[in-house]
């Protein structure tokens, strides 16, 4: 019993060799495809790389500002608070100059507000960091835009490539299951494309908006203490 199964296995095997006459059909590599694709889809693509290059760009220039906007420098207030108890206005001021920081920046226009109602102060050192929460958000919302218009360029072309592959099948002699799966698979190329994009400037906006909090937290915690210090009894 065993010796024939081993018979049969062997027959077996002895059918599924290759031809060594037969023609080896070589595998289109994906730059192929797309070249074949047609040239609105080239053109989608070329859209679609633009738009992960800006992307790309502006997430890590946001990612580095964001991030050293929110450096901790847990001494500075102290020695805000320090000067200030001492009358050292000057001081104070030149500490606030040499700190490159959203919290410094709004401290130093609240040290240039002294003498004023404190009502005043408070506005003063507000409109600040409105400014500066402005120029942390800066590019932003054009990475949304990215991540919504992305997935649907990709889409795009992909029904004008179903249309074209379509189309060129209307107009051939002989459709075979692979002149169609080729036409398939060059559409869903620019879908596939618009979704990656799509889904890693979602993540990096999402990224830099939480960090973008935590640097806000830290403004309003670093101004309520500034002006609890002006508040303090001489």
């Amino acid at each position: 019993m065993f010796l024939n199964h081993f018979v049969l296995l062997l027959q077996a095997q002895g059918d599924l060799n290759l031809d060594p006459l037969e023609p080896v059909v070589e595998s289109e590599s994906l730059l192929d495809v797309l070249l074949q694709s047609g040239m609105l889809t080239m053109i989608i693509v070329g859209i679609l790389i633009l738009l992960f290059i800006i992307g790309l760009y502006i997430f890590s220039e946001r990612y580095i500002t964001i991030k050293a906007a929110g450096a901790d420098d847990e001494g500075f207030m102290e020695r805000i608070r320090r000067e200030i108890s001492t009358g050292n206005m000057a001081n104070a001021r030149a500490l606030c100059t040499t700190t490159d920081s959203p919290v410094a920046r709004m401290v130093d226009k609240g040290l240039q507000r002294i003498g004023r109602p404190l009502r005043d102060i408070d506005a003063a050192v507000e409109n600040v960091g409105n400014l500066e929460v402005f120029r942390l958000e800066k590019g932003l919302s054009t990475l949304a835009s990215i991540a919504g218009a992305a997935p649907m360029i990709g889409f795009f072309g992909t029904v004008t490539g179903m249309i074209n592959a379509f189309y060129e099948m209307s107009n051939a002699q002989n459709i075979t299951p692979d002149v169609l799966a080729g036409g398939i698979y060059s559409a869903l190329l620019t879908t596939a494309a618009g979704l990656f994009i799509g889904i890693l400037a979602f993540v990096g906006y999402n990224l830099l908006v939480a960090q973008v909090e935590r640097v806000v937290y830290k403004m309003e915690r670093s101004t309520t203490e500034f002006m609890d210090l002006l508040q303090e009894p001489g």
